[in-house]
């Protein structure tokens, strides 16, 4: 069965920094591309960020470029997002995702069961 289970969300000022964990079991970690996706109050999900195991490449939606950086340590199985200069604009809650495809497309297959992230003005 897979399982994600995601840590570190809170709730932080305006120009502060957060960093999302996301423990994976259930399949073969580095088989795998993995990903972050978020979603805010009345609006749909959106990609934020994902890690391509097989060449390792990453990728980042527009806005979180330079902001966010996307990390995986397979030894652990964990993924992890960090998050600096945090806007109130990314307040959501936020899901780990484990991925069929991180790239030209990004397909996520399983979710995490998701952690909020609560940026105040």
């Amino acid at each position: 069965e897979v399982q994600l289970v995601e840590s570190g969300g809170g709730l932080v000022q305006a120009g502060g920094s957060l960093r999302l964990s996301c423990a994976a079991s259930g399949f073969t970690f580095d088989d795998y591309d993995m990903g972050w996706f978020r979603q805010a109050p009345g609006k749909p999900r959106e990609g934020v960020s994902c890690i391509n195991h097989g060449d390792g490449s990453t990728y980042y939606a527009n806005s979180m470029k330079g902001r966010f950086t996307i990390s995986s340590e397979n030894a652990k199985n964990t993924v992890y997002l960090q998050m600096n200069s945090l806007e109130p604009e990314d307040t959501a809650v936020y899901y780990c995702a484990e991925m069929i495809s991180c790239g030209s497309s990004w397909w996520p297959r399983y979710w995490g069961q998701r952690t909020q992230v609560t940026v105040s003005s």
